[in-house]
């Protein structure tokens, strides 16, 4: 069970274009298709639609299909989140 504050991050992160749904699955353990439904779950209709508009076939959401590299995709709030030792590289 996801506790609210998961579920604000999912949200935060699958909105973000150079987050893959890699990313969210190894941190939370959901797959992409668990991710979608939760989006439609918790978010409004209008805002799903919009969502799911730039998501699809979005070569950044997809980690095999993107250039980015893996750190590439955190957020500057990431290592505050999950606690993370590794310091950001720059």
């Amino acid at each position: 069970m996801l506790s609210p504050d998961d579920i604000d991050r999912i949200i935060e992160m699958a909105w973000e274009d150079r987050t893959p749904f890699d990313a969210i699955t190894a941190q939370f353990g959901l797959s992409e298709q668990e991710v979608i439904e939760l989006m439609r779950r918790e978010m409004k209709p209008s805002s799903w639609r919009m969502w799911r508009a730039r998501v699809q076939g979005r070569a950044t959401k997809h980690a095999a299909r993107s250039g980015v590299d893996d750190h590439a995709f955190k957020a500057n709030r990431q290592r505050q989140i999950s606690h993370n030792g590794i310091t950001k590289r720059r």
